[in-house]
């Protein structure tokens, strides 16, 4: 007899693929569906919508293929080339896991008859003693992507599988292999999926239609030392492609999209002490009334440092404050914050 329906969401790649089959293994009815965000003269999507039916084909399951790419462009798109014009460094993926992978999915879902998606992150769910559920990091700490959820809502996690979560990747890629899986070798995406040739600031003009201006690069008191290819071409921390050269390493500490300055200083000025963040979700607890303890994460690859974070502010933000300084904190990238190895919640960085 079925556990129920489970919609999962199916990539083409490996891990997807792998949750597929982790969930019809388990009693599942399980119906896979590959979501068509950017379409590009690539053809990348016709290919992982090629794979993903494959591997249907071999379990045994439906596949559909739904088109998403107007809510993509909108939620999506639209918001990364945004952020980048006005001199912040956004994640989208963070953006597409909120309002793609999942409200969507979970609108689709519910159109065939399901009460729950499935998806191939690695991370894992837990229901606290509070009560509230929370993102769990997941077992092999080096695939780890609880960081890119810390979005998702509590209803949202109430009708989320992640199986994969329990697994490293060479087991998920062993057991594609032994199952018979076409994808079991397959390669990992490493790119944004709507640029895959990772130029961002041609992307940018081509999309917009605006054209980042060369201007000066500055000192910290104004100083003009150069001439920048415009600031879509930078990020905080940046050291390499200045097209500079100095008598000793500068680093990308600012940028000033409203005088189209790109301000440069030397390592020790990319180290901070604190920051502030907006658009904060809570996820392991419904608010903070007081000052926590918490590991927090500022971009993906980061392991985490000890931090404070502070009740949220009646605008809106939060300050955090590290005891230890920490390396190139970029407005437009997340902050997230762990406790016990499970997500607390995040914010958008707005400065150090």
């Amino acid at each position: 007899m079925s556990k129920g329906k489970v919609v999962v969401g199916m990539s083409g790649g490996v891990d997807s693929s792998a949750a597929a089959y982790i969930l019809k293994q388990e009693g599942y009815d399980v119906t896979g569906v590959t979501m068509k965000f950017w379409q590009d003269d690539t053809g990348n999507y016709d290919s992982a919508a090629g794979d993903a039916a494959r591997v249907a084909g071999q379990l045994g399951i439906s596949h559909f293929v739904a088109d998403f790419r107007e809510t993509f462009k909108e939620k999506v798109v639209d918001y990364f080339t945004r952020e980048y014009l006005e001199g912040r460094t956004p994640n989208p993926c963070l953006v597409c896991n909120r309002y793609l992978k999942w409200e969507a999915l979970l609108s689709f879902a519910r159109s065939v008859g399901a009460d729950a998606i499935g998806t191939g992150h690695y991370a894992r769910i837990l229901r606290l003693p509070n009560g509230r559920l929370s993102v769990a990091k997941a077992s092999s700490s080096s695939k780890d992507q609880s960081y890119a959820l810390y979005r998702l809502t509590q209803e949202q996690l109430s009708r989320t599988m992640m199986p994969v979560g329990d697994y490293t990747k060479d087991e998920i890629r062993a057991m594609a292999m032994k199952a018979g899986l076409d994808v079991a070798s397959k390669p990992d995406s490493q790119e944004i999926c709507f640029i895959p040739d990772k130029d961002y600031a041609g992307f940018i003009e081509r999309y917009t239609g605006v054209r980042s201006e060369p201007g000066s690069y500055v000192d910290a008191q104004g100083n003009v030392l150069g001439r920048h290819a415009g600031i879509t071409h930078y990020t905080v921390g940046q050291r390499k492609g200045l097209g500079v050269a100095f008598g000793e390493p500068r680093f990308v500490t600012a940028l000033r999209p409203k005088t189209n300055e790109v301000v440069l200083g030397t390592d020790r000025d990319v180290w901070s002490n604190s920051l502030r963040c907006k658009d904060i979700c809570l996820m392991s607890v419904d608010r903070i009334e007081e000052d926590r303890r918490v590991t927090a994460k500022i971009r993906y690859n980061h392991s985490g440092s000890e931090a404070v974070i502070h009740p949220i502010r009646e605008d809106g933000t939060m300050r955090v404050d590290f005891p230890e300084a920490v390396r190139a904190v970029t407005p437009g990238q997340a902050v997230v914050f762990y406790e016990e190895g499970h997500v607390l919640g995040g914010g958008t960085i707005i400065s150090s």
